[in-house]
């Protein structure tokens, strides 16, 4: 399918300017600029952006705990838009349908992780909103293996979420192994947190929530959560799993030390401060285990995609505006966002 419609000469777009900390007095590190925008490749998609979810990683992005690959790099990669124009090569895409934009962006294809399933792995892997422009804009490019068939409901703010919070969240679930009915432990409870929750229920766990904000800890009980506490309260009963959300090292022990025998703990986020010294008969032995999460596969975001079809889970959004993205980003990082920030487009 080829390009078949006039498309602007310009597009809007916010940069990471100036990596540095969001919310200080004077200029923050998004700057919005227009630029010229480009046609697609034979095999990318060209989507007009519905909606974008902000995610932490954005924030470690815009803040420079992640060095941006790409010069003045446009953050997001929770982007649900339409099909505006398309490669000479692309398939499975028709113009104008709903598409979802994701953090894997690309991978090689031919390396030992792509051919045995662990493409997450893959040395030569690019992510959407690190090494290719992302979503905080009017427009963005995605390669069209790596985009994802999306339906017309729910509405767009409440679908993209689910591409980067949802599909994370997954992932880290998977690699938590909960047992069935077992009890599942979450530590910080922002957006990936409240969805991987819903999903954990869905299976019949118990869930367990440990975080700092007493709006949050009201959410997790709305949601069904048996308990919701503080970070570093000790749970009712010893945990199966668990999985830590927030990037906060210190964490680790804690959470580590309220796990069964056998358990395992889980940490899903691209950064996390350091880490104590682990003392290794109260947290790691009796087969307890530790585990990060690297990314997502496209199974991964089909899998979980294709189970929220069905759980239908209830998103928890804050709308921003388009131009407002410094804002949300700011009130992500003092946060006072409680659920999900998605950018809309005025």
């Amino acid at each position: 399918m080829g390009t078949a419609q006039r498309l602007p000469q310009e597009t809007g777009a916010w940069v990471v300017a100036h990596p540095g900390p969001v919310g200080a007095s004077g200029p923050g590190p998004l700057v919005w600029e227009r630029r010229p925008l480009t046609a697609p490749g034979p095999s990318e998609v060209l989507v007009e952006v519905e909606a974008c979810g902000v995610c932490r990683t954005d924030l470690h992005l815009a803040e420079g705990d992640l060095a941006p690959r790409v010069a003045r790099c446009t953050p997001g990669h929770e982007v649900v838009g339409r099909v505006r124009a398309a490669g000479s090569a692309v398939t499975g895409f028709e113009l104008g349908n709903r598409v979802g934009v994701a953090w894997l962006a690309h991978t090689c294809g031919s390396c030992a992780y792509c051919r045995t399933g662990r493409e997450n792995l893959c040395p030569r892997s690019l992510y959407t909103g690190w090494d290719r422009h992302g979503g905080y804009a009017e427009h963005v490019l995605a390669d069209a293996h790596f985009a994802y068939p999306l339906p017309e409901r729910p509405p767009a703010e409440e679908l993209a979420p689910l591409l980067c919070a949802g599909i994370i969240g997954y992932r880290a679930l998977e690699r938590a192994e909960l047992p069935p009915g077992g009890r599942l432990g979450i530590y910080g409870f922002g957006a990936s947190a409240h969805l991987t929750a819903q999903l954990a229920l869905a299976r019949g766990a118990r869930v367990d929530v440990f975080t700092r904000g007493e709006a949050a800890r009201r959410l997790a009980l709305e949601l069904g959560a048996a308990f919701a506490g503080d970070s570093y309260d000790p749970p009712p009963e010893p945990l199966d799993a668990a999985i830590l959300f927030a990037p906060a090292g210190e964490l680790v022990p804690v959470a580590l030390a309220a796990l069964d025998r056998g358990g395992t703990l889980a940490v899903a986020g691209i950064h996390l401060s350091d880490i104590p010294v682990l003392d290794y008969r109260r947290h790691l032995f009796q087969e307890r285990t530790l585990r990060s999460v690297t990314a997502n596969t496209r199974a991964d975001g089909q899998a979980y995609l294709a189970a929220a079809a069905r759980t239908r889970p209830v998103v928890h959004v804050r709308r921003y505006p388009l131009r407002q993205a410094d804002e949300a980003l700011a009130d992500l990082a003092a946060d006072r966002v409680t659920g999900v920030a998605v950018l809309v487009p005025g």
